[in-house]
C-alpha cells in the first residue's frame, strides 16, 4: 500500500547576521520514492511568488539530524542540542534555515514506520524512475 503524509513545520529563515523571519513549511513522504523526502515552502516565502519543493535523501536527513551532512545543493548540521540547520543551493543563491530538531526527528521516525530503514524496494523505485525518465521508449 502506498502512504504519503506531511507535516507542518515551522523555520527560521536566515536573512542576514541577526536577523531571521519566520517561514512555514511542509515536509512530505511518499513510500512510492522511499529514499527521498521533501520540503514544501509556500508561495509567499519564494523570491519569485511560486511554490518550491525541495527533494532530498533521507538518509542525508538522517545523518545531518547527527552532524554534519550533505554536498551538493542540500547540506543539513546540528546546531546545538534543539535546532537543526538545513541550507539550500540554487544557482540564484543560497537559503539557511533552522527547524527545530524534534520536529525533523519526528517527521523522520514517522517514515521509518512507514518504510524502514534498509527495507526499502530498490527495484522498484529504480524501474519508477526510469520509466519517468524515459517514458514508454
Amino acid at each position: 500500500m502506498d502512504t504519503t503524509f506531511e507535516q507542518l513545520a515551522r523555520a527560521r529563515l536566515i536573512i542576514a547576521e541577526n536577523q531571521e523571519l519566520p517561514v512555514s513549511a511542509t515536509l512530505r513522504y511518499d513510500s512510492t520514492d522511499p529514499l527521498a523526502v521533501c520540503v514544501d515552502f509556500p508561495a509567499e516565502v519564494c523570491l519569485d511568488g511560486q511554490e518550491v519543493t525541495w527533494t532530498f535523501a533521507r538518509a542525508l536527513l538522517a545523518e545531518g539530524l547527527g552532524g554534519p551532512a550533505g554536498g551538493g545543493d542540500v547540506h543539513i548540521w546540528p546546531c546545538g542540542a534543539d535546532v537543526t540547520v538545513v541550507e539550500f543551493h540554487s544557482p540564484y543563491g543560497l537559503a539557511l534555515l533552522q527547524f527545530r530538531t524534534p520536529t525533523l526527528r519526528s517527521f523522520l521516525l514517522r517514515t521509518y514506520a512507514v518504510v524502514g530503514a534498509g527495507q526499502e524496494d530498490l527495484d522498484e523505485a529504480v524501474e519508477r524512475g526510469l520509466s519517468a525518465l524515459f517514458g514508454s521508449v
